[in-house]
């Protein structure tokens, strides 16, 4: 803003729109940016973030419907592979 205010915030809205969402759409958009990050993170050799990363969609797999899990656990046997070549570099 052009006075240096922060803009207001409507709560109410804000709950309402979260409260909209599948659950089940968040896990999966969730996913999709983990594993960006986790490739990001091992690009840029930082394997403890990246090791961090893989964790957490391993715990998200479980969570996942049945239609989507086999891509989420290829997307991570494809993490877990890269990780372990990077580790072993």
């Amino acid at each position: 803003m052009a006075d240096g205010q922060e803009p207001e915030i409507d709560i109410e809205a804000l709950q309402e729109q979260l409260a909209s969402f599948s659950v089940e759409q968040f896990l999966i958009s969730a996913a999709s940016t983990i594993a960006s990050l986790a490739y990001a993170k091992l690009e840029g050799g930082e394997l403890d973030q990246a090791r961090q990363a893989i964790d957490a969609l391993v715990a998200l797999c479980p969570h996942v419907g049945a239609e989507l899990r086999p891509d989420l656990e290829r997307t991570v046997t494809s993490l877990q592979v890269a990780y372990a070549t990077a580790a072993s570099a």
